[in-house]
């Protein structure tokens, strides 16, 4: 089945455009509020939560006022990823940077020094069981405006569903080229990444057919599927109860440049152990 947009009782009638949500001139505490503990709500009982663009601007208002210039500056720093080293399919499709980030329930999010991302072979058949050493998120984006929303937003709505935790977090740029042979942007397949919530934000998608998110329960059974297809559609997942999936990646026109670039946020109580 697709999964419907999570209700808003407190949005307009009228969304307004991402642009204007950005950079409010007051924020509604109280709406705010509820739409957090709409999600919350959602998350819990379904495991997932997918907000369209507009519901995404709406969460990220006022909470650190991005323009859109900071945006573009944003969207423009998945130019300058770089190859993803680590892929034993021998893909050349993927390039990425990573940050390590942490915070409590309420306190402010603070950036670590850089490590390598690891996972078990548990949650990655295909890349994991190593240290994967990638190159950090650019100083002026990952102290930006734009991230410092979403994590912001992320702590906020994770935050009350374990009031005690402090976070370990993981932000990853991801682009895929679609123009490159195997283009997926999971190649270890259908996967729980091993942490307790994940945040995929889309940050642009230019001249792709394909990218279908699907959610599974542990059974196997397709519990949504959608596509984030406009900047900032998001989808929140608890990684505990659902496994997550996307679909491979082709141009629409492969004489033209072709690619799909997400952010991805993981909140887990702990670093990963490494060690399978």
């Amino acid at each position: 089945m697709s999964l419907d947009p999570e209700p808003d009782e407190s949005a307009p009638s009228s969304a307004p455009s991402p642009a204007s949500s950005w950079t409010p001139s007051h924020t509604d505490v109280g709406a705010e509020a509820r739409r957090l503990a709409q999600a919350r709500a959602s998350l819990v009982r379904e495991g997932v939560v997918f907000w369209p663009a507009e519901q995404t601007a709406e969460r990220l208002a006022g909470r650190t006022g991005f323009s859109d210039r900071d945006w573009t500056a944003f969207q423009d720093s998945w130019n300058r990823l770089e190859r993803d080293r680590y892929m034993a399919d021998g893909g050349r499709y993927r390039e990425r940077r990573h940050a390590t980030f942490s915070a409590t329930a309420s306190g402010p999010v603070r950036q670590e020094p850089h490590r390598p991302h690891y996972q078990s072979r548990a949650y990655n058949p295909l890349n994991g069981g190593i240290a994967r050493h990638f190159a950090p998120v650019e100083a002026d984006i990952a102290q930006g405006t734009v991230l410092g929303a979403v994590l912001s937003c992320c702590r906020d709505l994770f935050g009350a569903l374990a009031p005690a935790r402090a976070w370990h977090i993981e932000v990853h740029q991801f682009r895929i080229d679609a123009a490159r042979s195997g283009a997926t942007p999971t190649p270890e397949g259908v996967h729980r990444d091993g942490v307790d919530f994940v945040w995929m934000m889309l940050v642009q998608r230019r001249n792709i057919e394909g990218g279908e998110t699907r959610i599974r329960d542990q059974a196997g059974e397709t519990l949504a599927r959608f596509t984030l297809a406009e900047p900032l559609d998001a989808a929140i997942v608890d990684d505990a109860r659902v496994l997550h999936g996307v679909t491979p990646v082709t141009p629409l026109d492969p004489s033209q440049p072709a690619w799909r670039d997400v952010l991805v946020v993981t909140f887990a109580g702990q670093p990963p152990e490494q060690g399978d």
